[in-house]
């Protein structure tokens, strides 16, 4: 495992020649491992009436979303080139509407035992469900704003629990 003080730049994707390499976890401890993220995407009136009165044309807008951001997570390894594949426990994509300003909100919850946290998996699960949102309804809307994509949470591993500014860990249910 290359430690962040053998790195010159301290950033653990990079080797003590600057090369980007993928981090050897093999010899941390296994532990339960939970990140939590959010982001929105912002949209006119009349697209979020469409959302919530389940007429858009290509189906259920956000029973779809919720499926991309599940199978996003899972497929994180295979888009973010040093990423490691992991074997998630759980997912939760938590979509709800919001009328001021008019947005679908995203909370996503990823879980894993495992050598190496989930954050990527649970940003990746938020940025797709926002985007399928987009796909689904961008034939009366292409001024949609994804935005505010961030992590809330992590816990477990060496590094412990880390909360983002302003969020209290009772809002993830």
């Amino acid at each position: 495992m290359v430690d962040k003080a053998e790195t010159k730049s301290g950033l653990t994707h990079f080797n003590q020649q600057g090369e980007a390499h993928m981090v050897d976890v093999g010899s941390k401890a296994v532990s339960k491992r939970v990140a939590v993220t959010e982001g929105r995407i912002l949209m006119q009136a009349e697209t979020l009436e469409r959302i919530l009165a389940g007429d858009n044309k290509k189906g259920d807008v956000l029973g779809i979303a919720r499926i991309a951001g599940i199978m996003a997570s899972k497929k994180t390894a295979d888009l973010v080139p040093l990423c490691h594949p992991l074997a998630i426990t759980h997912v939760d994509i938590k979509l709800t509407t919001e009328t001021q300003p008019p947005a679908v909100y995203c909370q996503a919850t990823v879980e894993v035992s495992g050598q190496t946290g989930v954050e990527m998996e649970a940003l990746n699960a938020t940025q797709i469900a926002l985007l399928t949102v987009y796909d689904m309804c961008k034939a009366v809307d292409r001024g949609m704003i994804i935005d505010g994509v961030r992590l809330l949470k992590k816990s477990g591993g060496k590094s412990g629990e880390w909360l983002a500014e302003k969020f209290d860990s009772e809002d993830t249910g």
